[in-house]
């Protein structure tokens, strides 16, 4: 599935919502902070991703975007995992760039779990 230019966090104040009142979970290479806009989003109402990577936690220019375009595929690749009207924060930390790319697919994936469990089913 595409990453449409409106699943971007773009502005400040989104950003400041989503570690102010969202959840966050420690990936141990990235971090995940979660926010929902709104209690009943409509089904086109696409979840939003914003990608973090600071010199201090991950490193110079050329590791700070590689940390943000692989974290930005994980989501990209996954992104049916999070969601409509849902607000992601990925923070990179420098582990980011020295695990290989299915193991931060599976600390991504693990961590949408926990924090979007699946629906129990009706057969039970």
């Amino acid at each position: 599935m595409r990453f449409r230019p409106e699943q971007h966090l773009r502005r400040p104040g989104d950003f400041r919502t989503v570690r102010e009142q969202g959840r966050r979970i420690d990936c141990g290479a990235f971090t995940v902070w979660f926010f929902r806009r709104a209690a009943a989003p409509a089904p086109s109402d696409l979840p939003r991703v914003g990608v973090v990577a600071s010199i201090a936690s991950v490193g110079g220019a050329v590791q700070r975007n590689r940390a943000k375009r692989r974290l930005r595929e994980v989501f990209r690749e996954h992104q049916t995992l999070v969601p409509a009207g849902s607000d992601l924060l990925l923070v990179a930390r420098a582990a980011v760039n020295r695990l290989d790319y299915p193991a931060l697919a599976q600390k991504f994936t693990d961590a949408c779990r926990k924090l979007f469990p699946p629906a129990p089913s009706a057969h039970a």
